[in-house]
């Protein structure tokens, strides 16, 4: 692996490949990134007083130790242990106790694995992003096969037995990314930092990926500010790479650090990635998540920030690099707050909301928008649809899973976008073995915390941007018990009463902040249009007539989500009543 730069932060190891990855086990054992995970594994054994130790005389760690079981293990790969020890006497002691040093053989390797491994290729000059498959298949997975047959040769060699039970778990690594530096049309000034950093052409993943990143929750909003924190920073390329996302219309150029790799290689389960016609024009926002602290003016009060380029038509977000960021959520929601500023300058509408359009046997084809904050029971209800509708259902198409945006066509038709290709969703409030059935494409976060998640494909870009005819808008109230008056489904039948609904954002916090409790959001959504008020009431003025004006049915769907005791119940009722309704609707059954 000549050329190539190692980084370790905290337990990932950062493989920056700028030359041949190893073929032979020589090579690997004598590599510098192997002497480097022995030794911090060696030093992990030596806090802990680890009886693993004891294979060497002296049981600590040493230059000695590590050269002697260097120089053995490249023996080891050949030869069986009897014959190391000819050829290698000093190797002896190493084996006076051959199921211990086995179990230090077990520990090493596992040890390599316990670390989330990250390969970037980034070698300048070569094509690597036009044959992705055998760059791929050049490094990864010879890393892989290489770093496992040596694991199984030299425990074979010390026990002197085959393993009748082979597990062909991940060895090499656990993402790699094609990543090359690219001009982009990007402005000048601050800007022009950003060129040297390389850009993931190609992202090759081996789900299911389990990371635990140090935060579970998100808090706060992202806050404007009248400076541009480029203008503040010195970025240092090895430190970053660069996501470029495809944000329903938009590409926004994500630039996540090192201390965020496993966080920002996620957004490949979320967001498309932007060919090279993508980035022919200059990208509509940047974000650099994992800013140095010279990029706030006051990182205490304003930590989470945007600033609004107007003379240079950009949106530029930051985010420290500090742990309390360390949560999906900081990427993710930044991003759909720049990409719902840009579209209300556009005239469009954004929402926080799941739209879907939905076919049922004997019916038109429906486009249902549910609106509402996070934990307000919009993935669990299409979920239980999804089931509840079994044999009826012709086809059930997610465009948007948490964001997206309204449009009013020349012709006078509401028409619905996305912004996502995945979903980034609670565990906990899945149906049971949802999550299971999609695991071979999952990545999964904070598995045993509250507000565990997972982050899957759920769509396509082309129906993302397609532009769907909107039939249902509907507010997803968590918060209500369904009984008397309070029916599964209330229909608005004026747009003041509806605004009234839509503008407080009410739902049960679920945790998935750190807000807890009944709390109330503009529009449910913090992510824009607080920040644009003014701008926003205009939009929802207009679309809200225009709703009115067009006979959608407008209403509010009680999913019960956050009333103790209704986790299930409560989306599996919404669900049931929304798809009587579907099915009534085009009757003039339904008021």
């Amino acid at each position: 692996m000549q050329n190539s730069v190692y980084q370790f932060d905290g337990g990932k190891v950062i493989i920056r490949l700028r030359g041949r990855i190893c073929e032979t086990p020589d090579e690997l054992l004598t590599s510098e990134l192997f002497l480097l995970v022995l030794k911090r594994a060696l030093r992990e054994l030596t806090r802990r007083e680890s009886k693993l130790l004891t294979i060497f005389l002296n049981p600590s760690f040493s230059e000695e130790n590590m050269d002697l079981l260097v120089h053995t293990l490249q023996y080891l790969v050949k030869l069986p242990s009897d014959m190391v020890m000819r050829v290698l006497p000093e190797s002896t002691p190493l084996f006076r106790d051959r199921l211990l040093f086995n179990d230090f053989i077990e520990f090493l390797y596992n040890y390599w694995r316990s670390q989330q491994r990250f390969i970037v290729c980034e070698q300048e000059g070569e094509s690597l992003d036009k044959r992705p498959y055998r760059t791929f298949t050049d490094t990864v997975e010879r890393l892989t096969h290489l770093v496992r047959g040596i694991y199984r040769d030299v425990q074979e060699n010390i026990v002197g037995t085959h393993p009748r039970i082979y597990r062909q778990v991940r060895s090499g690594a656990d993402v790699a990314a094609i990543a090359l530096p690219k001009q982009i049309p990007l402005p000048g000034k601050g800007y022009t930092q950003l060129n040297p950093i390389s850009l993931i052409r190609q992202v090759l993943i081996y789900p299911p990926l389990i990371f635990s990143p140090p935060m579970n929750k998100r808090s706060g909003m992202f806050e404007r500010v009248f400076y541009n924190p480029l203008d503040r920073m010195d970025l240092n390329k090895e430190d970053y790479v660069c996501y470029p996302a495809k944000v329903g219309p938009l590409v926004m150029m994500i630039y996540f650090h090192i201390h965020f790799f496993e966080l920002g290689f996620s957004l490949c389960n979320l967001f498309d990635l932007a060919d090279d016609t993508d980035l022919q024009r200059q990208p509509d926002a940047v974000y650099i998540y994992g800013a140095p602290d010279s990029a706030f003016e006051d990182i205490k009060k304003a930590p989470t920030i945007f600033y609004d380029d107007e003379e240079n038509d950009m949106l530029v977000g930051a985010v420290p690099a500090g742990d309390v960021f360390g949560y999906f959520g900081y990427l993710k929601k930044m991003i759909l707050t720049l990409h719902n500023i840009r579209m209300m300058k556009l005239g469009r509408l954004p929402f926080h909301g799941a739209m879907f359009n939905i076919d049922i046997q004997g019916k038109r084809p429906h486009t249902i928008l549910v609106m509402g904050d996070s934990g307000a029971g919009k993935s669990e209800m299409i979920d239980a649809l999804q089931s509840i509708a079994g044999d009826e259902l012709k086809d059930l198409l997610i465009i948007a899973d948490d964001m997206g945006s309204l449009d009013i066509e020349p012709q006078g038709r509401v028409v619905g976008y996305g912004t996502e290709t995945g979903a980034f969703v609670r565990l906990d409030d899945l149906q049971p073995g949802y999550a299971f059935g999609q695991i071979d494409r999952t990545i999964i976060m904070n598995a045993s915390q509250v507000n565990a998640r997972v982050i899957l494909p759920v769509t396509t870009f082309d129906h993302l941007i397609r532009g769907y005819t909107i039939d249902y808008v509907l507010y997803a109230n968590n918060y209500e018990t369904v009984s008397g008056q309070n029916r599964v489904i209330e229909r608005f039948y004026n747009q003041t009463e509806a605004l009234d609904v839509f503008r407080k954002g009410t739902v049960m916090s679920k945790g998935t902040t750190t807000s807890q409790g009944l709390v109330g959001t503009y529009f449910a959504n913090i992510f824009g249009p607080p920040q644009y008020k003014e701008l926003h009431e205009t939009l929802a003025e207009r679309y809200f007539t225009k709703f009115f004006a067009n006979n959608l049915f407008v209403g509010q769907l009680r999913t019960q989500l956050g009333i103790p005791g209704m986790e299930r119940q409560g989306p599996w009722e919404a669900a049931k009543a929304l798809l009587t309704h579907i099915k009534e609707f085009d009757d003039g059954r339904v008021s």
